[in-house]
């Protein structure tokens, strides 16, 4: 059966690159429903995105995280191709990795950028995505080459089966570290990256949007790897606490005394810390592990990509 795709295309103030988007992802996928999503823009965005045929829909919390929770929750589809509405994904790109997605049966394709363009992706913004690439590799094992593209394909099992929590940019973040957790099969497409057309202006601050994905990093890695993050605590603690104690102790071997109380008290202090943050990572990485199942089972409830392998047998007497 031809699958139901839909592309989804999150939108604020992009009056002069929203009608090109639309066409050439219906040139790409001409059998594809198009929605725009538009997040409090004050230009035309709306009238140029309806004009050029799209089906627009309108999402007043303002962030990205907040339009991506409603079109994931508003949206049937079979598959599901994001993209920005700024004109600079290749929408040529999309059958390749819908095909992609069908033939490997992956849940997840990730259009990550190439462009030789510098006005497109900016030496900054190219060094930022390797920073941050590579500590989410550190901290989940593996990962992306492109954490922070905007252009993806999804089931709809991943589509359904996730609980969007992020409000702003750091999203594609929490899609990523997602899909990494409950280990699902996910690929990757070297897709062009273009310069946005006259007009057009990024809605990314690179500083404040960077700490926000940071801390979203921080965040997930102390909600997803509990016992990892409270043990690196604990251990810091005990190790304080032994190097105060060391020459407590030697001194009361060769005295008798423990002149310097106040000290003797904080390392028991840090000593008590230590193991009640030891506790905290063992007792929230069982809860963690109920919650990655019930995650787990609610990914499962859906059908896997490109069709059913089941098929009904006969037997003759």
């Amino acid at each position: 059966m031809t699958p139901d795709i839909a592309v989804i295309l999150p939108c604020y103030n992009e009056e002069a690159a929203i009608g090109a988007t639309v066409a050439a992802f219906r040139r790409a996928l001409p059998d594809a429903r198009i929605y725009v999503f538009d997040n409090n823009s004050r230009d035309r965005t709306v009238e140029v995105a309806r004009a050029a045929g799209a089906i627009v829909r309108t999402e007043r919390m303002q962030g990205k995280g907040h339009v991506v929770r409603r079109m994931f929750s508003d949206v049937e589809a079979d598959i599901y191709v994001m993209a920005d509405g700024d004109a600079t994904y290749d929408a040529a790109a999309a059958p390749e990795m819908i095909r992609m997605m069908l033939d490997e049966r992956l849940d997840m394709v990730v259009g990550a950028r190439k462009s030789e363009v510098e006005a497109a992706y900016r030496r900054g913004h190219r060094f930022g995505n390797r920073m941050l690439t590579g500590l989410l590799a550190r901290l989940f094992g593996r990962t992306f080459s492109d954490i922070l593209s905007g252009y993806r394909v999804f089931s709809r099992r991943f589509v359904k089966s996730f609980p969007v929590l992020s409000a702003g940019f750091e999203i594609e973040t929490e899609i990523s570290i997602h899909a990494l957790e409950l280990q699902m099969p996910v690929g990757e497409l070297v897709t062009q990256y273009g310069a946005r057309p006259e007009g057009s202006a990024s809605k990314l601050s690179t500083y404040r949007d960077g700490w926000r994905i940071l801390w979203t990093i921080a965040t997930l890695f102390r909600i997803e790897k509990p016992m990892l993050f409270f043990g690196v605590i604990a251990a810091a603690l005990a190790l304080f606490a032994v190097l105060l104690a060391i020459p407590l102790g030697i001194t009361y071997f060769q005295t008798g005394l423990v002149p310097r109380l106040p000290t003797a008290m904080l390392a028991t202090g840090l000593m008590i810390l230590a193991f009640l943050n030891l506790f905290c990572g063992l007792i929230l990485a069982t809860v963690v592990r109920g919650r990655r199942e019930v995650r787990r089972l609610a990914y499962l409830s859906f059908a896997a990509p490109g069709g059913d392998d089941r098929s009904i047998g006969s037997t003759t007497a």
